[in-house]
């Protein structure tokens, strides 16, 4: 077992990325503990160097940093039910994925333990870990993200948000609100042109040169949904819910599913019925927030 800072970092959770997590660590000569419920998981970190602890109790009292990577919060709770005055004066980093109110409790009941708090989303896949391709969103206190940078920079591209512990998950949700956006939008576009005998690969180059193009608008588009003021300076909300219309007509002509361009198009009808038809496409922010001023009103 791993007495009192005997080593560098602590890994508690040794899935796929929590094992690539501590090989990373090994292989920039950190000295790294790990903890697992099956210790079976830790057995190719051992041969590298890892040290193994006996519970999460001695795992996190093994080192300065401990780095959480479990399942879901349930877990989480699970290995720290019995941590109490073994996190004073530590830091947590916890890239459990959950959503901004986990973190923010989590930060709460870490930092009431006398524990420095560090929230983080890993935008990566395992075998990335450890390159600069692999960013680690992390929010929380900065003077903690700062101490820890080396150690934080051996798992890759370590970015910080700012001093709110939710900002990391909510960055989280939005990329990957944009992520299935754009995947869901390629896969209609595929099923579209399989009608006409044209595969996948072939109308895919043609699909990024569209997604790059329209990532091209977002910084100005930025501008306006910041400031309040959509100038139509491409295309008015009334020339894209004609576009829509069509889009519409089309796969329901020849038999592919509508769903995702009737939802388009419900966005832009509600928004020209609110008298919004000759501003520009970011006006819609005012449909996706809608809904959570709704629900403050109604929670009154």
């Amino acid at each position: 077992m791993a007495s009192q800072t005997d080593t560098d970092v602590t890994i508690i959770g040794l899935g796929l990325m929590g094992r690539a997590l501590a090989g990373a660590l090994l292989a920039e000569g950190h000295q790294v503990t790990v903890w697992n419920r099956t210790a079976a998981k830790a057995e190719e970190l051992l041969a590298q160097g890892a040290l193994l602890a006996d519970s999460a109790n001695s795992a996190v009292n093994a080192s300065p940093v401990t780095i959480s990577c479990v399942s879901d919060y349930q877990a989480l709770q699970q290995a720290f039910a019995s941590i109490s005055d073994e996190l004073d004066g530590r830091l947590l980093v916890n890239v459990t994925s959950g959503d901004s109110a986990q973190a923010r409790d989590m930060a709460l009941w870490t930092e009431q333990r006398g524990a420095h708090y560090l929230d983080g989303a890993i935008m990566a896949v395992p075998t990335t870990i450890g390159t600069a391709e692999a960013v680690i969103l992390l929010s929380g206190s900065k003077s903690a993200f700062d101490r820890e940078q080396s150690v934080l920079d051996a798992l890759g591209t370590a970015t910080y948000l700012g001093a709110d512990h939710g900002l990391s998950a909510l960055y989280d949700v939005a990329g990957l609100s944009m992520m299935w956006g754009v995947l869901n939008a390629w896969l209609h576009g595929v099923a579209l042109l399989r009608t006409a005998g044209i595969d996948a690969s072939t109308y895919t180059s043609f699909a990024v040169q569209i997604a790059q193009g329209t990532a091209g608008w977002l910084a100005g588009y930025a501008d306006q949904v910041d400031s309040g003021i959509y100038p139509p300076d491409d295309a008015t909300l009334a020339t894209h819910a004609g576009g829509m219309a069509h889009l519409v007509e089309e796969s329901e002509r020849l038999g592919v599913n509508a769903e995702l361009p009737r939802l388009f198009k419900s966005l832009v009808d509600r928004a020209i019925t609110a008298g919004q038809a000759e501003q520009s496409y970011p006006v819609l922010i005012e449909q996706f927030t809608q809904e959570s001023r709704t629900s403050s009103h109604h929670g009154r």
